[in-house]
């Protein structure tokens, strides 16, 4: 994770039957084509506005960015060989790796990283994590420096995040409009065929860079060969299908298997079922720009509802308790002040801060979607629990990219919607900035602004986690987000293909058809 955590490495473990191993002497074989089905169309392919993960899963092996998320989550070399770091944390110098090739045959520079910075300051939701920035230099073609108004010891671990990632665009992409980019990276895939709602197709970047300083995979970073000619995401919304899919031969590869699901086709032959913990945190995201949920006491209201075990038996069922916005595995991990916030069960209290609002029965607009069930089933369950206390909840049902896209904008008419934050907890406070107000729409809040000057300027780490604390603290008590569990994420394929490894991820690059 960032430079504190080089010692915490992020549990991620295979349960179930592990993926199976072909024979002690197999060795990788190019060619094969891989299908995987996958739970939702994608709304995106341009990696500086995209923060779905199934958008993010092809997007992570066809662009790259100066560093990448690692096999233990820290910030590793990717498109930039190395990098240095000035004594007061303000200048980062990054020296390219030399002959990296884009998908149309350019060869990459240091004026392509410029136009694609420049570009993401431009476009992307989450480009105020470079409002620290002074000047972005290319004094020549193989080093990029970037210089910074205040000092950010933890400049580097924001920049490998996969969540709106920092990749690299030719740079004749500068003025290209959000989602609006020709879809050119330098990754191991390049892309095939897309048909939105149907399927896209990744095939095998004969001409990619590969990073042979690197011994072998490493996260989203390290030495990435690809065997397979092709891997095909199928768009399968229903699980069941997905299912179906894999036992028929019609899917080598499915992901978001339903708990009750992956506890029956366990052990089955040419079957195998992998749980990959930590993955996302089940949060729910209260407008704040939307009456009445623009009222704070109304947001309270509904936080004083909630029910957690209930709520995880009914829609998320190998969900864990943690009160906490990041994982246990986290140094700022400080559960008790969370915990003041987290499964009040308290109807009364609901009842008290809504008459204390002046809530007179408007509607509140609780926004889901049927591809993730856990998000529409937890929905339903808050549905009953608010019209227990006497609000007056209306679901509003819509595809997940429409539901991904007004949270992440406003739009939408929703005061209320639920997702699953994963790079956030999991790459830890830097990663969660542009999230807490990002989907609750916060605007103008001093003390979250306060804090987080105070977190990215502190060397020492001590200082950080007062900051992330009070940050923390601020988001739950506002109601601004609800924590409900951490959730696994269950994946399942067949014996097909070997070098298939769990992460956080999907990855099909060391994959081979047996």
């Amino acid at each position: 994770m960032i430079d504190t955590l080089a010692s915490r490495a992020v549990l991620v473990a295979a349960i179930a039957a592990a993926f199976a191993a072909g024979p002690a002497d197999a060795q990788p074989r190019k060619g094969g084509n891989l299908v995987y089905a996958n739970l939702s169309g994608l709304g995106t392919q341009d990696p500086h506005v995209a923060a779905a993960v199934v958008e993010l899963e092809s997007i992570n092996h066809i662009f790259e960015g100066l560093v990448a998320m690692g096999e233990d989550y820290e910030a590793k070399p990717s498109i930039a060989s190395k990098w240095e770091v000035s004594a007061d944390a303000k200048t980062f110098t990054f020296t390219l790796r030399q002959g990296v090739k884009f998908h149309n045959g350019k060869i990459l520079t240091s004026a392509d990283v410029l136009a694609s910075y420049q570009r993401y300051q431009a476009v992307s939701p989450n480009r105020a994590q470079l409002a620290n920035v002074e000047s972005f230099e290319a004094p020549d073609p193989h080093t990029f420096v970037i210089k910074l108004k205040a000092p950010n010891s933890v400049f580097v671990e924001v920049l490998k995040t996969p969540t709106y990632p920092f990749s690299i665009l030719p740079a004749e992409q500068k003025d290209k409009p959000a989602r609006e980019i020709d879809v050119i990276g330098t990754g191991p895939f390049r892309l095939g065929d897309w048909v939105r709602d149907s399927h896209l197709t990744m095939r095998r970047n004969d001409d990619y860079s590969i990073d042979t300083a690197r011994p072998g995979i490493d996260g989203l970073a390290g030495r990435k060969t690809v065997h397979l000619d092709s891997v095909r995401y199928n768009f399968v919304p229903e699980a069941n299908a997905r299912v179906a899919a894999l036992q028929s031969g019609g899917a080598d590869y499915i992901s978001n298997v339903p708990s009750d699901t992956a506890k029956r086709i366990a052990g089955q032959p040419n079957v195998n079922v992998v749980k990959v913990i930590p993955f996302c945190q089940q949060t729910f995201v209260l407008h704040t720009q939307s009456a009445p949920t623009n009222n704070v006491l109304i947001r309270q209201a509904i936080q004083a509802v909630f029910d957690v075990d209930d709520m995880v038996a009914v829609s998320a069922p190998d969900g864990e308790r943690n009160p906490a916005m990041v994982f246990k595995t986290s140094p700022y991990y400080q559960p008790e002040v969370a915990a003041k916030y987290y499964d009040v069960k308290n109807p009364a209290k609901a009842k008290a801060l809504l008459q204390q609002a002046g809530y007179k029965g408007e509607k509140i607009v609780l926004q889901t979607n049927a591809s993730y069930p856990y998000m529409r089933d937890s929905i339903t369950f808050l549905v009953e629990l608010m019209k227990n206390a006497g609000m007056n909840p209306e679901v509003s049902m819509v595809d997940w990219p429409t539901n991904a896209g007004n949270m992440q904008s406003g739009n939408g008419g929703w005061n209320v919607s639920v997702t699953g934050f994963c790079s956030g907890p999991l790459l830890g406070p830097q990663q969660w900035r542009p999230l807490l107000v990002g989907f609750p729409q916060v605007k103008g809040d001093a003390i979250l602004d306060q804090n987080y000057e105070k977190f990215f300027t502190s060397v020492d780490i001590a200082k950080r986690k007062e900051a992330w604390l009070a940050i923390e603290e601020r988001v739950l008590d506002q109601a601004y987000m609800i924590k409900v569990s951490d959730m696994p994420d269950l994946r399942a394929h067949n014996n097909k293909f070997d070098g298939l490894k769990p992460y956080y991820f999907t990855r099909f690059w060391d994959v081979w058809q047996k």
